[in-house]
């Protein structure tokens, strides 16, 4: 836990007092300040920025604290911002400089360590102080966003969005920021994103799509960073969404192309085709995540942080138990070589500390060569990158000469339109595939023929 600085702790009683808090209610108002840093601490966010307070509070929802609890500890975080608000103001009006006065937060340790430490947590590269923010002038252009893509990360990283949310999320905030001249996020309006949205669909004729995902991050933008009120989106001209038809292989064509393919990619290939896996579901496969046994195949953190099990194709046990031989050999080289293990999700490296170099933990398709982890001189190992796997399946299509245009993705078409043509109830293709609405599976009713009967008859004729 961290410590408050005798500093910080004096000037945010001094502001309960200004606050009229009553002095049984203050020792809450202390916990909700160190839950709150401790918490800010554990995630590498800065506590001086207003928007890393959306994930403390959803944390708080988590823990089954209360709405008085919570509302609580929203007003206790609210007086920190003022508090530290303050200090800044007097530090700037006394003359004294941080080398001299430094801002006080908190430090780790026990109390007795706190007082000769006087350490504080690093803060943002970019944090806005609230009397900065309070005495510098908005500008209708050409404001500074840096901070704002710094607290849209730090929004993302704690909710475990993942690294594709933050890259698609930046590059619309991107497009929003030349859209609006880099107008000061203070005085940004929903006048500014429908016009912004009109402006792709008529100007740039994006596709539905992408205007879909340029609303979803400027939804996301103003709700968790700016922490403003995202009101209707009416009067916005809408890229027209125009039926897709996706592209699906034979199975002729899905052996041909495979066929083409160079070990580990061919299995690759089997396996987005024999189970219907996404590109980056195959990939971060681990060898934990085979039952042999039961011959079943589990999808950890699929899309949408899902979890579901498929059946394992009986004819790929061979191959799959060669991969696994050929990952052990790898690994016994990793472990001679003294590297840290495979790279893991969250931060189980922390809770786990020997996992990354435990065999379950590898990936089934590792990466060629090692990875230096930034910051430090310790080297990974990651999985296969997707990049390799995409050019060698269209280098295989290009190959065969098949006249579709064909992706890693088409396998996983092509299993979803083998199994519907099969007459596999649509219900259990869902379920295989990982789709939260049976309206996206039913899409795959238009790539294969249909085989029921359109004749209006009674039952008992038939």
């Amino acid at each position: 836990m961290l410590i408050v600085t005798a500093s910080l702790s004096q000037a945010f009683e001094a502001q309960l007092g200004q606050r009229n808090i009553p002095d049984q209610q203050r020792r809450d108002f202390h916990k909700w300040l160190r839950f709150y840093l401790d918490f800010c601490a554990k995630y590498t966010l800065d506590p001086k920025l207003t928007a890393n307070f959306a994930g403390f509070d959803e944390k708080l929802k988590s823990k089954g604290q209360s709405d008085t609890q919570r509302q609580q500890a929203r007003r206790s975080i609210a007086i920190y911002y003022r508090t530290i608000g303050v200090i800044k103001f007097s530090q700037a009006t006394s003359g004294n400089s941080s080398a001299k006065n430094p801002s006080p937060l908190v430090v780790s340790g026990t109390p007795n360590q706190a007082s000769s430490k006087q350490a504080d947590l690093p803060a943002a590269k970019h944090a806005i102080p609230l009397s900065a923010v309070a005495t510098e002038p908005k500008k209708l252009t050409g404001a500074n966003w840096e901070a704002i893509y710094e607290q849209l990360k730090n929004a993302i990283k704690v909710r475990h969005y993942s690294n594709k949310t933050w890259q698609a999320y930046r590059y619309w905030l991107q497009q929003f920021q030349t859209f609006t001249k880099s107008k000061d996020a203070g005085l940004l309006s929903m006048n500014d994103v429908k016009g912004f949205l009109s402006h792709l669909a008529v100007n740039k004729q994006v596709a539905a799509s992408s205007q879909n995902q340029a609303f979803n991050a400027l939804l996301f933008l103003f709700k968790n960073v700016l922490q403003k009120e995202f009101g209707k989106v009416e009067g916005v001209v809408r890229a027209k969404r125009r039926p897709y038809i996706p592209v699906v292989l034979s199975r002729p064509e899905v052996d041909r192309v495979i066929g083409l393919l160079e070990p580990p990619y061919d299995l690759i290939a089997k396996l987005l085709y024999g189970c219907g896996l996404r590109l980056f579901e195959c990939l971060k496969l681990r060898v934990q995540d085979l039952n042999f046994d039961m011959q079943v195949l589990t999808v950890h953190d699929g899309k949408g942080l899902k979890d579901r099990t498929l059946p394992m194709p009986s004819t790929l046990t061979a191959e799959l138990a060669a991969q696994v031989e050929q990952v052990a050999i790898l690994h016994e080289q990793d472990l001679a070589a003294n590297t840290a293990g495979v790279f893991l999700p969250s931060a189980l490296d922390v809770k786990y500390k020997n996992a990354a170099k435990e065999f379950a933990w590898q990936w089934l398709f590792p990466a060629k060569s090692l990875t230096l982890v930034p910051g430090s001189e310790d080297y990974r190992r990651w999985h296969l990158h997707e990049t390799h796997v995409q050019r060698a399946i269209k280098s295989a299509v290009r190959k065969s000469r098949i006249a579709k245009r064909a992706s890693a993705h088409t396998f996983r078409h092509s299993f979803a339109s083998h199994l519907l043509q099969a007459n596999v109830d649509v219900r259990t293709i869902q379920e295989l595939l990982g789709h939260s609405d049976l309206k996206t599976t039913m899409i795959y009713t238009h790539t294969v023929p249909s085989v029921t009967i359109k004749d209006a008859k009674s039952p008992l004729d038939l």
